[in-house]
């Protein structure tokens, strides 16, 4: 989420992306509603670190990261070189958010096993 953040402030600095517009296009509420729960789920996820128990929290952990990895790939076309640095420094995070939940996940399926054996 930081780095998302960093990369559009660095954008609006560098006088690549004008205020309140998103293309060349005035931004409406609705988007703004959307960019905004967008930047929300990190904190979210946060949050729910401390409440969920470790197997539900693993699998909403890698969909979640699988689904920002998609959504940032098929955004990085035509971005400046700051805007690549960050989004890769983000695909790093999310790869190991994906590789640490997933080899939870596939740890306790071993466990579950080998306890009803």
């Amino acid at each position: 989420m930081l780095c998302y953040l960093l990369g559009d402030v660095v954008r609006i600095f560098s006088g690549n992306f004008p205020p309140g517009e998103i293309d060349g296009e005035p931004v409406g509420t609705m988007m703004w509603f959307g960019i905004a729960a967008i930047m929300v789920i990190p904190i979210i996820m946060v949050v729910l670190l401390v409440i969920l128990k470790h197997p539900v929290l693993s699998w909403l952990n890698v969909i979640i990261a699988l689904a920002f990895l998609v959504f940032n790939l098929a955004g990085i076309a035509g971005y400046e070189v700051f805007d690549i640095f960050l989004l890769s420094v983000s695909f790093v995070f999310n790869l190991l958010i994906i590789y640490i939940g997933s080899t939870k996940l596939i740890k306790d399926l071993k466990l579950k096993k080998s306890m009803k054996s």
